[in-house]
């Protein structure tokens, strides 16, 4: 259930083409987000083959300061609960903070999984076209690791990955394209890859029920052997929104997925909404 964390992020969500910038401070114009937008999100865990509710997650974004500069800051919290919670109990809380253009400057993940907690921070400068990263890990044994990074490309974290390139579309972008892009993970920086699948359609759970045209995504990630692995497929909304509505995760033990709930605060139009 460790890599449940990264159903709401990536997370590992959103993750467009990295390979086109051309130097360490890689400003863009914003056209998805705005301060005051809040994601909620229902979490399913397969139980003996039957999916049950594991729990929720919420993304906020707001405008914020930091060292005395304008910039946004972006919260991801996820919760299990119920039977889920008696059997491997997630208390997770990352927080981003990144320049109206959507350059990361610091980043914290605490981890609370199965009794374990474990602390991730990154602190990003920028000189001389190189991104320079400090990087600090508190493992689950409470061994701390640091390491200093630099880059010439772009390297994100979790979070800023998704807000930086909810700005992409993807008419740049042809069925079956691989994407490879730097991530900043831990105490170190590695190399991923993102393949685009298409466009289909999604409708959500509830009483209310919501049919959005998406773009499908799969996330890989290489293992010690070099061998990949579909982590998780996801689906953004096919609008300037660009919103994580479901998140599909093949996890060591069974699959778990996420499904939008609510979105408030939105800073365009749902063009993408079908049927409501």
């Amino acid at each position: 259930m460790k890599k449940n964390i990264r159903l709401i992020l990536l997370s590992h969500f959103l993750l467009f083409s990295f390979s086109q910038f051309l130097s360490a401070q890689c400003p863009v114009q914003n056209t998805a987000f705005q301060d005051g937008e809040r994601l909620e999100y229902k979490l399913f865990f397969n139980w003996k083959f039957i999916w049950k509710t594991a729990g929720s997650a919420s993304m906020t974004t707001k405008k914020t300061t930091y060292q005395g500069k304008s910039a946004f800051q972006t919260d991801l919290i996820t919760r299990t609960s119920g039977r889920i919670d008696k059997w491997f109990c997630m208390r997770d809380t990352l927080r981003s903070i990144f320049t109206p253009q959507v350059v990361p400057l610091f980043y914290r993940k605490g981890a609370n999984e199965g009794g374990k907690y474990r602390v991730n921070e990154i602190t990003y400068k920028y000189s001389g076209g190189q991104a320079q990263l400090h990087q600090r890990y508190r493992h689950g044994d409470g061994r701390i690791t640091e390491a200093d990074n630099r880059s010439s490309e772009c390297p994100y974290d979790m979070v800023s990955m998704v807000m930086r390139c909810r700005s992409y579309k993807a008419s740049d972008f042809t069925i079956g394209q691989r994407v490879p892009f730097q991530f900043a993970d831990g105490d170190r920086i590695k190399t991923e890859t993102l393949i685009y699948r298409g466009v289909k359609n999604f409708t959500t759970e509830g009483e209310n029920p919501v049919t959005y045209r998406c773009l499908v995504f799969s996330y890989l990630e290489k293992n010690s052997k070099g061998k990949e692995k579909e982590i998780v497929t996801f689906y953004i909304t096919d609008d300037d929104n660009h919103i994580p509505v479901r998140l599909d995760l093949n996890l060591r033990f069974g699959t778990a997925k996420a499904y939008l709930k609510s979105a408030t605060g939105l800073r365009n139009p749902e063009t993408s909404i079908i049927k409501k």
